[in-house]
């Protein structure tokens, strides 16, 4: 039996699976409380919602809103995080280390997200990254986002690459169904942003691994997807 091997191209969500970008998303809110002279909410209390998106971290700063006003929030939201981006988030434990790992065996990676795409192309110098993603697909990129399977599709299009030699690592049910849906193995990322009730078992991803660091053994990837 051969040695497990990393897969050819892994792709990952952004926030809750590479970066813990939650401290970036609560100076933002806390900016948007400050304004309207309310006491700030503490990183715990945000830290679920941040792969919800921007309309999700904006009825967890103001749940008192209705869905009509939460979403009269999101441009502000956007442009009050836009300031704060990178300034407060740091790299999952591992992360940096596996990425290496990939480019030493021969493999690409890239990032599919729902953040908008000139969010998440602003973070990429910050990181040491816009020369190391291969693709880079974001929430507004194309005319569908995650769940739907087109996200995970056209990145592999895009890098010219079978669905099967890629493996989808992501935090959030949406990522695991997009991967399902357009037939990618995916891994579950438990390390990232979930609220009480969210079971990732099922999601019913290929492999469900508990830290971050687990990333760094090529035996806990999908062995379908391997080169």
């Amino acid at each position: 039996m051969s040695d497990p091997i990393f897969p050819a191209v892994a792709l990952f969500d952004l926030d809750g699976t590479l970066l813990d970008s939650a401290p970036d998303m609560v100076a933002t809110v806390n900016r948007m409380l400050a304004e309207r002279g309310r006491a700030p909410l503490a990183l715990d209390a945000v830290r679920p919602h941040v792969s919800k998106g921007a309309r999700a971290m904006s009825g967890a700063a103001f749940p008192e809103l209705s869905m009509e006003a939460r979403d009269a929030l999101v441009p502000e939201f956007l442009r009050v995080y836009a300031e704060e981006l990178g300034k407060h988030g740091v790299l999952f434990d591992g992360i940096a280390a596996m990425l290496d790992a990939l480019e030493a065996a021969g493999s690409r990676w890239g990032i599919v997200t729902n953040k908008p795409e000139y969010l998440a192309r602003a973070l990429m110098p910050l990181l040491g990254w816009d020369t190391r993603c291969a693709v880079l697909i974001g929430g507004d990129t194309l005319s569908e986002r995650k769940p739907h399977p087109l996200p995970l599709q056209e990145a592999a299009r895009r890098l010219d690459v079978a669905i099967d030699d890629c493996v989808y690592v992501g935090d959030d049910e949406r990522d695991i169904q997009s991967a399902r849906s357009a037939g990618m193995a995916s891994i579950a990322a438990l390390w990232g942003y979930r609220l009480d009730h969210d079971d990732p078992l099922a999601w019913q991803a290929d492999v469900i691994l508990e830290r971050s660091t687990d990333l760094l053994d090529p035996a806990h990837w999908p062995q379908q997807a391997a080169r």
